[in-house]
């Protein structure tokens, strides 16, 4: 699994991040729009949050080894946690800010100069955010998903922004430039929520419906009357790299040589199905007289009783 794209990727981002939070300061500094300063503020938290995405990247990229059995892909939804939190906590702080011009409001100017660069600057986020969020569901990286979702909603909040300061540099209404900084600190403050609950997700290893999905529809596709019951399937995601294990009920009377032909191709059909990494541990166990009503094995010389229906819930 190679990550050195991710890293040279995530890197360029921090190194644009940087660039785009000194060009949303000075139009800042320029217009003195507290919505101009909730961009500033939110590309800064990309800063933070991308530098330690880039060391989530680093430290996944590393091998198992003796205290990490499962390898180290676990830490990217930690770094989803922080960026979520980061995010929530910049959207609370936008929201003070307004909260205490709306008492004390600043006077703004210069707002054409401060629309064109803060457009400039949700274009390149925009952007970045499509090419993040592509790339991390290519990878299953959750830290990159995450990191793209913020760039792009920050590419959203400054198209928002834009339309709301230039109805406000056209009616002369400046309170609605503290009312928009509210707006986008509530949005904000939600896709921090999101990134946290999907993030906190995967370190509590919730089921992804999705990838069960993909895990279960490649077996029913070829199931085989051989294969006569799975039970205790479980689809953990360690990062980018899923561990799959179940058991398997197949004909008693198969030699253990047979046993591991059928193993074989349960775990091919997986990994196809799963899209990525996985590994993969069948428990075998052999079919008792229990099964017969379940079985759909024909032409079987021990069959006690004929099939009546599949097993409820198996698949």
């Amino acid at each position: 699994m190679s990550f050195k794209s991710d890293i040279r990727l995530q890197r360029n981002v921090i190194l644009i991040g940087i660039l785009l939070m000194l060009i949303k300061m000075v139009a800042y500094f320029i217009t003195h729009s507290n919505a101009i300063l909730t961009d500033a503020l939110e590309s800064l938290v990309n800063i933070f949050a991308g530098t330690f995405s880039l060391y989530s990247l680093y430290l996944a990229s590393q091998p198992s080894d003796h205290n990490h059995p499962y390898g180290h892909g676990k830490v990217e939804f930690i770094a989803g946690v922080i960026e979520g939190f980061l995010i929530i906590v910049a959207g609370f702080l936008m929201s003070i800010k307004a909260v205490y011009n709306f008492i004390h409001p600043e006077i703004i100017s210069h707002i054409d100069i401060g629309l064109v660069l803060a457009l400039v600057a949700g274009l390149i986020n925009y952007v970045m955010g499509v090419l993040m969020t592509k790339h991390g569901k290519e990878k299953h990286s959750m830290s990159m998903q995450s990191e793209g979702t913020h760039l792009k909603s920050d590419g959203y909040t400054s198209f928002a922004m834009v339309i709301g300061l230039a109805i406000m540099w056209i009616t002369n209404l400046y309170w609605l430039d503290n009312a928009i900084t509210v707006l986008m600190a509530i949005f904000i403050g939600y896709l921090g929520y999101s990134i946290v609950r999907k993030s906190i997700a995967g370190i509590m290893d919730e089921t992804d419906l999705d990838v069960n999905a993909r895990v279960f529809g490649a077996i029913k596709n070829q199931r085989k009357p051989e294969w006569i019951d799975f039970h205790e399937f479980r689809v953990i995601r360690y990062g980018r790299k899923l561990h799959v294990d179940c058991h398997l009920v197949l004909p008693f009377y198969l030699t253990i040589k047979d046993e591991q032909v059928e193993v074989i191709q349960i775990q091919q059909l997986i990994s196809e199905g799963s899209q990525q990494e996985t590994e993969i541990f069948i428990h075998t166990d052999p079919c008792t007289e229990n099964y017969c009503k379940h079985c759909t094995m024909p032409n079987c010389d021990f069959r006690q009783e004929d099939f009546i229906a599949k097993k409820s819930g198996g698949f």
